[in-house]
């Protein structure tokens, strides 16, 4: 069954209510105030459309916010005003024009979030755009997301996107009739995550020359995916250490040996619960791509591409 988006609004000067409110929407976070603590006067709209949260808020007064974005990516947008935030060493100050990219799983400090700034703020849950990245960019393996702190929307697919956000953060001020239809939902989603996606337009880790180690490993394990393979018996066929593999592995493919044997293992198994022509279940098809267990594969499967093994079967 879709996902019934659900459009909110909340207006509130009081300290508590603010932070519980967008934390339902966004993040836990810390909450301080910067200046003027009685001028508080937090507006917010936002829509849940499953794995994409689009909202619009205002806190009235200067705040400082502290979070780890647990699970998700989130973009900030200031419509109005200026948001100065710090990750690491990396400072971060966006205007209108400019949106802040918060990276999931990383601690975050927003310093100064101006009482006039207005932000347009897309969640993105983790797991969905990693996915999506690697559906539009027809890559076989799973590749590290690498995102920059700030976007220009200056650009022409950027300009595209933040229009298409903007015109769905408009809706939040009319009758919610089209956000709440759950035909809509997951349409919508797409539409935000795929646009974002192009505009981003991230190199693909990987595509550069591939020291001979790496693509020797990389040949082998292509052309034998469901051989009970050892990091030893990767690096042996390498002429490496296991350290320097993983390195090189990490260095010009994104990802571990071990986690790009299984990503060339899924794809292989994708393709055989999606043929028409495939006869097997799904405990078959693991074996087949040398998984150690179903329910290990049911789960790897899962978080790659968001269903089921036995639900894909019946697609």
């Amino acid at each position: 069954m879709s996902q019934v988006p659900h459009p909110r609004s909340t207006r509130t000067r009081d300290w508590e209510a603010a932070h519980l409110a967008v934390e339902k929407v966004y993040f836990p976070h810390e909450l301080h105030a910067v200046s003027s603590p009685d001028l508080l006067a937090l507006t917010m709209q936002s829509v849940d459309l499953g794995p994409v949260t689009i909202g619009r808020l205002n806190w009235g007064t200067d705040v400082s916010i502290a979070c780890d974005y647990p699970g998700a990516y989130e973009i900030n947008i200031p419509i109005s005003g200026r948001l100065d935030s710090r990750s690491g060493s990396a400072i971060t100050v966006s205007q209108p024009g400019q949106a802040t990219v918060f990276t999931a799983d990383r601690s975050s400090m927003i310093t100064r979030w101006s009482g006039d700034c207005q932000v347009v703020g897309v969640k993105f849950e983790a797991e969905y755009l990693e996915r999506e990245a690697d559906r539009v960019q027809a890559t076989p393996l799973r590749s590290r997301l690498v995102l920059p702190d700030q976007l220009d929307l200056g650009g022409p697919n950027e300009r595209s996107w933040f229009t298409l956000v903007r015109a769905l953060t408009a809706q939040l001020r009319e009758p919610a009739d089209l956000l709440s239809n759950p035909l809509v939902g997951p349409q919508l989603a797409s539409a935000v995550t795929t646009a974002f996606i192009l505009a981003v337009s991230p190199e693909t880790i990987g595509t550069g020359l591939r020291p001979r180690m790496v693509k020797r490993v990389l040949d082998a394990l292509h052309d034998d995916p469901a051989k009970n393979w050892t990091l030893a018996d990767m690096a042996e066929l390498g002429g490496s250490s296991v350290r320097r593999l993983q390195e090189g592995f990490a260095e010009h493919v994104g990802a571990s040996p071990t986690a790009t044997l299984r990503d060339i293992r899924l794809s292989r198994a994708h393709a055989d619960l999606t043929s028409a022509d495939n006869a097997a279940n799904v405990s078959e098809v693991a074996a087949r791509w040398g998984f150690p267990g179903a329910s290990r594969f049911a789960a790897a499967y899962r978080k790659r591409y968001g269903v089921s093994p036995s639900q894909q079967l019946r697609m």
